[in-house]
């Protein structure tokens, strides 16, 4: 790991703590065991907040869908074992059988649905943009041509914004870093996820600024081997469970994401 990359992680923690009283602390891998033994294995980048992160106080994995994962082990008797890994190559992880399931902000994509199976839904977003308080000359994605986008690597608003003739996409490991790089005038603009996108304006609402209307409607989902059709349907039953406890409004609430 070279120096650039050392003060990029430097930056990219220090961040992340403007956020929340919480700084990312790493989270160690248990053993790894199947969910025929009781212990459901879940995959997840914990750096989108507030899906899912880590607390720098606690150096506890929170967030909306962390919530929402424990409570669906718990309706299944499961034990939650959580695997920290980054977005980019999370389906890879879940076909090589490193975890059993994904649960991380994870749009269904037509793409993702040809190596593997979702639930159903259980949150709606949509891709916004993010410029600099001081920027008036993007309005809406129609204006993003030309211009130096931030993106996270290997998601929807990456595949959304390469759509987009002649702009200059640049990929994150992680969209804090973006943000990042925007504040000190290396991005025009992010495009990202409109829960993550407030989450972060909202904590620094005199450097950034959210513009335009939310331009993709997306359905998240739980990622699962397209041989677990058991699980899939087990995990499925909940959500509409839940759904009809109010459980998942009631999270949006807690989290502040309506």
């Amino acid at each position: 790991m070279g120096t650039l990359k050392i003060n990029r992680v430097i930056l990219f923690f220090l961040f992340l703590g403007l956020f929340s009283s919480c700084n990312r602390i790493g989270v160690k891998e248990k053993s790894h065991y199947s969910h025929q033994e009781k212990i459901l294995k879940i995959g997840t980048d914990a750096t989108y907040p507030p899906f899912e992160y880590i607390c720098g106080d606690t150096g506890k994995l929170i967030g909306f869908d962390i919530d929402l994962i424990k409570k669906i082990c718990a309706e299944l008797s499961y034990k939650p074992e959580f695997l920290v890994v980054p977005f980019d190559g999370i389906i890879a992880g879940l076909k090589q059988k490193k975890y059993d399931i994904i649960i991380s902000a994870m749009t269904i994509t037509k793409e993702r649905l040809a190596e593997i199976n979702f639930s159903k839904p259980y949150y709606l977003a949509g891709q916004s943009i993010v410029v600099r308080i001081d920027n008036r000359e993007i309005k809406s994605q129609y204006d993003l041509k030309n211009k130096k986008i931030g993106v996270q690597l290997g998601t929807t608003g990456e595949m959304t914004v390469k759509k987009i003739f002649n702009t200059t996409v640049i990929s994150y490991d992680n969209i804090s870093s973006a943000f990042i790089d925007l504040e000190n005038g290396r991005l025009d603009a992010i495009v990202n996820d409109i829960p993550t996108n407030r989450n972060f304006v909202n904590k620094k609402s005199d450097k950034f600024k959210i513009v335009g209307n939310v331009f993709t409607e997306e359905k998240y989902g739980i990622a699962v081997r397209k041989e677990d059709t058991l699980l899939l349907e087990k995990i499925n039953n909940v959500i509409s469970k839940l759904e009809k406890q109010s459980y998942l409004t009631k999270l949006k609430k807690t989290w502040k994401i309506e």
